[in-house]
């Protein structure tokens, strides 16, 4: 019989109690025959701990005066941007200070990366990301392009133009259903958005983007007037879940979304 590979993402799966209980099986037993990767497993291991005992000690402390003025800095740079509140910000600044001094490589707490770091193009992108969502959510007859009855069609069509491969999530479990997509222009390349919405006329979409190479990052928290987004970078494209919903159930769709494209690969 032969035996399963795996690679670095289901590392983190596998700590982050994603995998089945057959996928996990099979994990142990592939990890038991690559030495390299039981090193990287436990240094993972250690990582997290790591950061986990530096925020808890990093949250009972004041926040420096220089990483407030940092926030307020931050916060009058993007223009009619809420983000976060300057505690948040000023916490996230030192949560990333924490995480690039414990470790060279990212870090993942669940599925909420702190790692990498947020480059201009990347909130280029969430920008477009939401101000596309805010103009086709408002839409009654045009909403998408390519219908859900042609969810096959959609996704090879989208996946050939932006250049990676594209799936669109299903989110019945978090109650909204596929309306479609569409092809949008970003920087200058393809840009891809997949519009969902619930019972109640509640409507999230998913942009897939090219952003900055070699950049990865965790999930990022973006706010406006409009409504807010969860966005993530990897492999040179730049991934964005808006919609105007609770933080909370937000985050769990980019949760959904995240665990399905990285299936879907």
């Amino acid at each position: 019989m032969t035996q399963r590979s795996f690679d670095e993402r289901d590392i983190h799966l596998a700590l982050d109690g994603e995998l089945s209980p057959e996928d996990m099986a099979a994990y142990e037993a592939w990890l038991e025959t690559r030495a390299d990767m039981r090193a990287l497993s436990a240094r993972y291991v250690s990582d997290r701990a790591l950061l986990r005992d530096t925020l808890a000690m990093l949250a009972r402390e004041e926040v420096p005066h220089r990483l407030q003025e940092g926030a307020h800095s931050a916060s009058r740079k993007t223009k009619g941007a809420r983000h976060m509140p300057l505690r948040r910000l000023a916490v996230a600044a030192v949560m990333l200070v924490a995480a690039g001094a414990a470790a060279g490589s990212g870090f993942w707490v669940g599925q909420q990366g702190v790692g990498g770091g947020e480059t201009l193009a990347a909130l280029d992108v969430v920008g477009e990301a939401v101000a596309a969502h805010q103009v086709y959510a408002a839409e009654k007859l045009h909403v998408v392009e390519v219908g859900a009855s042609e969810r096959s069609h959609l996704v090879g069509w989208l996946s050939n133009r932006v250049g990676t491969r594209l799936v669109a999530p299903d989110l019945q479990t978090e109650g909204f259903d596929l309306m479609g997509g569409r092809l949008l222009p970003s920087g200058g390349k393809a840009a891809a958005q997949f519009m969902y919405e619930d019972p109640s006329g509640e409507r999230v979409s998913l942009y897939v983007a090219h952003c900055v190479k070699g950049e990865t990052t965790g999930f990022r928290l973006f706010e406006d007037e409009g409504g807010r987004a969860f966005y993530w970078q990897e492999e040179g494209f730049a991934y964005t879940v808006a919609g105007a919903i609770s933080e909370k159930r937000l985050l769990e769709i980019a949760n959904v979304t995240y665990r399905q494209l990285l299936a879907g690969r």
